[in-house]
């Protein structure tokens, strides 16, 4: 949501998060110069973009091609 001066609004907000994945995190916000609120903002950006985009998820495409080396011959002719 947008304030009338064009910026979007903030809101606070509590969760958890995996430790390691935290750490690695603030870490990389540090080495960056830039606020922990900066990197979550663009990572749920991203997220929220990938998701519009609809991608399928790596796990689902591994296991699609998984299925498909196992099962191609059988999908070919079942689309015949």
């Amino acid at each position: 949501m947008e304030t009338p001066d064009g910026e979007a609004g903030r809101e606070k907000f509590a969760t958890q998060v995996n430790s390691e994945i935290l750490a690695s995190v603030r870490d990389l916000a540090q080495s960056e110069g830039r606020q922990l609120q900066a990197l979550v903002d663009e990572a749920l950006g991203d997220l929220i973009e990938k998701r519009k985009q609809n991608r399928p998820r790596a796990n689902v495409m591994a296991a699609y091609r998984s299925s498909h080396e196992t099962f191609g011959r059988l999908y070919k002719k079942l689309a015949e």
